[in-house]
């Protein structure tokens, strides 16, 4: 057996991290090969309290501070005190299935892979209709594209990226540590420098997580805003585009600007425009009656054309003012989304 190490950054997560440890203690792994380290940035909320309390009844859960509160910080601290010969990366915003670590070090090492990861199955926060159409536009086609581990797929492929990780722990030696750059799509990146060093990235069809997505608009605006934001930089550190999914939404934005703009002088680019615009309308339509039926909430069909929307302008405009802070030599800034 292997010797795994858990490491899971967290900030403010009261309400999802009871979830998430009970997920984890529940685990099919043998103990005694499980190490789990919490990092902590700083939460002002009872996160530290509620870790705290588990890590009376259970010796092989650590809790550990990270002063710079962001992501690639804490991940980055977990690997350099984890004594595993696995590193398996969690989210404090998940719930996991009890074979989800058994599943995952096995597939690495039949796999000969160098990361392995499964599915998101996104669900509302909270109940109610708002919640739920940022669940479904989170996982949906049109609301993230082609992105597998949102969208689903029967059968293990392998792929650009997954959700966290499996990862075996000479890779780290190999490609280096998490970049502190990126608040967000570290792990995109991280990803991408493996495929880039001749390594191998699976998705696991086998078991997904439950991913529970943010409870506000705002907060979902923001963080796919993030998203697009830190896109270029991700792209410019690699030397290449890490998907081509990416450029839709920015395409997107700079058409609803540059069509606005070109119909004040043409008739026929008014009538492109207004084509364009009424065919996003429609498609997002049809998207929100089917899903308004699916989940029995006809509300779906007002509001999930909405979320859409700010999914895509979010994202675009991230990946715009992304473009141009990389271009400008700008720094980014290094704010914390929860």
């Amino acid at each position: 057996m292997h010797m795994v190490s858990i490491i899971c950054p967290i900030y403010n997560e009261k309400s999802f991290i009871v979830k998430c440890l009970e997920s984890i203690i529940s685990q099919d792994y043998p103990i005694s090969k499980l190490e789990v380290w919490f990092v902590d940035g700083m939460s002002n909320d009872d996160t530290r309290l509620i870790v705290e309390q588990y890590i009376e009844k259970y010796n092989f859960i650590k809790l550990l501070d990270n002063p710079q509160k962001i992501v690639p910080y804490a991940l980055n601290i977990g690997i350099k005190v984890s004594r595993g010969d696995v590193i398996v990366r969690l989210d404090g915003h998940c719930i996991y299935p009890s074979n989800y670590i058994s599943t995952l070090v096995k597939c690495l090492f039949e796999l000969n892979a160098d990361n392995v990861g499964c599915g998101l199955n996104t669900i509302p926060a909270k109940n109610g209709s708002v919640c739920k159409a940022i669940a479904i536009a989170s996982s949906h086609v049109f609301g993230v594209g082609n992105s597998t581990h949102k969208t689903g797929t029967t059968r293990i492929i392998e792929t650009d990226t997954v959700p966290f990780g499996c990862f075996r722990r000479e890779v780290f030696d190999k490609v280096g540590l998490f970049d502190v750059e990126l608040i967000r799509n570290q792990d995109d990146e991280f990803n991408a420098r493996i495929i880039k060093n001749g390594g191998k990235v699976f998705l696991i069809p086998q078991i997904s997580i439950d991913y529970m997505a943010r409870d506000t608009i705002r907060k979902m605006s923001k963080m796919y805003y993030q998203y697009g934001l830190f896109k270029p930089l991700v792209n410019k550190k690699l030397g290449f585009p890490a998907t081509t999914r990416q450029v839709f939404p920015a395409m997107f934005v700079l058409s609803l600007i540059l069509g606005a703009f070109l119909s004040c002088f043409s008739k026929i680019f008014l009538a492109f425009y207004l084509t364009i615009i009424a065919l996003y309308i429609l498609i997002a339509l049809f998207c929100a009656i089917q899903s308004a039926n699916k989940n029995s909430d006809w509300k779906l069909i007002f509001i999930l054309p909405f979320v859409f929307f700010i999914i895509h302008l979010s994202y675009g405009w991230g990946y715009w003012i992304g473009m141009f802070k990389v271009f400008a030599g700008k720094k980014f800034s290094a704010e914390v989304n929860r």
